[in-house]
């Protein structure tokens, strides 16, 4: 089925747009995630792990930075293993705090910055349920990827948050557009409303100016390469549990959203998550105020892309 074209980067985009039971369990319920999806997990990423062990041979040692929400979290024993997947979480300046970027220790670099929500929480979760429910070989301590190092190519899965507030540079641009093609994948969330599209779009249009974004029918592959995925909800973040609401910035944050950019094979490279909180339903997974039913769905959404881009 042709997916159903929404606007290239370049475009004007008008859409701009507790329980008493333990919540320990999440990450660990073997019910949640039935066994005959593990099996099938093993045989789809074998042979995607093949092309891929021979990069974390280069990767560079751990790095940890202050985020918004922790500092001095306590660190897995794993963090300088070498392992066939890590989560990889990117790095990017904001823009400014009149829209919303900010800086706390004065430079982005230094972390306390938007790409640290949720971080490195969030991260490990998803990590350990990973580990958890497919044969991958998996580190549990995640890696922050700037794209200034170069490095990026170690690094196949990207993970961006709160992409409604980041402002690539030109070089930065051009070396996830040269990532992508090259094969990578690039997931991104938590950002809603038509005026942190529209600051998505700004930055996403001088990566790729010259593709489309399309929304991705739910007969698309990424949608059941582990778990199938036909019947989606919106997901929201913590602040569901101070509202009540499942959305978030007005009328154009109430519909979510899965888009994607394709290559010129039909992979698709980048696959958005907006008007959806997936990072907090990773963060909060383990929340007994924090609905089950939310990380769920969030935790089947980041295993199936992990398995796509093992996979294609």
């Amino acid at each position: 089925m042709e997916p159903r074209r929404i606007a290239a980067p370049c475009e004007p985009a008008h859409i701009r747009p507790a329980g008493a039971e333990s919540r320990f369990g999440i990450l660990w319920k073997i019910s949640v995630f039935p066994r005959f999806h593990v099996r099938r997990a093993a045989g789809i990423v074998i042979g995607g792990l093949s092309v891929l062990t021979a990069l974390y041979a280069w990767q560079k040692p751990f790095r940890e930075y202050p985020g918004i929400e922790y500092s001095h979290y306590p660190i897995p024993a794993d963090k300088d293993t070498r392992t066939e997947w890590t989560f990889a979480r990117l790095m990017y300046p904001p823009v400014g705090r009149y829209y919303g970027g900010v800086e706390f220790f004065g430079n982005w670099k230094q972390g306390g910055s938007n790409w640290t929500m949720d971080y490195p929480r969030s991260d490990r979760h998803l990590s350990r349920a990973v580990q958890r429910l497919t044969r991958i070989d998996v580190r549990q301590a995640e890696e922050p990827i700037d794209l200034d190092d170069g490095d990026v190519y170690d690094w196949p899965w990207l993970y961006g948050v709160e992409v409604g507030h980041w402002s690539l540079t030109d070089p930065q641009a051009k070396t996830l557009r040269e990532f992508l093609l090259r094969g990578g994948f690039f997931m991104c969330d938590d950002f809603h409303g038509s005026v942190e599209w529209a600051t998505f779009i700004e930055s996403m249009s001088k990566v790729f100016p010259d593709r489309p974004i399309v929304d991705l029918d739910s007969a698309n592959p990424i949608f059941h390469t582990l778990y199938d995925l036909d019947h989606r909800y919106q997901v929201p973040g913590a602040l569901y549990l101070e509202t009540g609401l499942t959305y978030e910035k007005g009328e154009t944050g109430k519909t979510p959203h899965w888009r994607a950019i394709f290559d010129d094979h039909g992979r698709v490279m980048v696959a958005m998550c907006h008007n959806m909180d997936l990072g907090d339903s990773w963060e909060h997974a383990d929340n007994p105020q924090y609905p089950a039913h939310f990380s769920d769905l969030g935790i089947r959404i980041g295993v199936n892309y992990i398995v796509y881009a093992f996979t294609h």
